[in-house]
């Protein structure tokens, strides 16, 4: 099974489409806050999520939820507002920034100082950086810099996460590195 979560009204065929409003096919009504998916545990094996999470007050709640029903091996594919864009705050129903390291914090070993309660394990693979069109032109280095340092050099990322099963211990030593691909192309969204 595949879910596209968030879908609006981009429905998707062959695809489990949910959101937080009924609309014209959407399979699922959900409150990605507070409710729980619909479905059995390890029964989906891909999902996507276009502008969702950083609509968000308690993404963990929602990350362990998706993480119960994704079966091992399962991945996650999200695509969000960069967190230093004005696109991560004008937008009111905004509430969660995200950087390229917050996907982490979705995985076990980040919680090896503090144990918040949240059960979940994703691992990140892959965190793309969709650079805005001007900056075209500049070297990865000059870019890596400027997303340090600047706002509005990426417009968009997306994360790739894969579901580790059983999850795994909060010891820092199993933080496992990521790629970040940085694309000169204007975002998809």
């Amino acid at each position: 099974m595949k879910l596209h979560l968030g879908c609006g009204r981009d429905v998707r065929d062959g695809w489990v489409n949910i959101d937080c409003y009924p609309g014209p096919g959407v399979d699922h009504v959900v409150d990605f806050a507070t409710g729980k998916l619909p479905f059995d545990d390890e029964t989906v094996e891909h999902s996507e999520g276009s502008h969702v999470i950083e609509h968000l007050a308690d993404p963990l709640f929602f990350m362990a939820e998706l993480w119960r029903v994704t079966e091992p091996g399962g991945t996650a594919v999200f695509r969000c507002p960069y967190g230093s864009t004005d696109d991560a705050d004008e937008d009111p129903t905004h509430v969660r920034r995200m950087f390229d390291g917050s996907w982490s914090y979705f995985g076990q070993p980040n919680y090896w100082r503090a144990d918040y309660g949240y059960g979940g394990d994703w691992q990140t693979v892959q965190v793309s950086l969709y650079m805005f069109p001007e900056f075209s032109g500049a070297t990865d280095s000059a870019l890596q810099a400027m997303v340090r340092t600047q706002r509005n050099v990426v417009a968009e990322m997306a994360a790739t996460l894969r579901c580790v099963k059983p999850a795994r211990a909060p010891l820092r030593e199993l933080q496992e590195p990521y790629e970040v691909l940085i694309v000169r192309q204007r975002p998809l969204s």
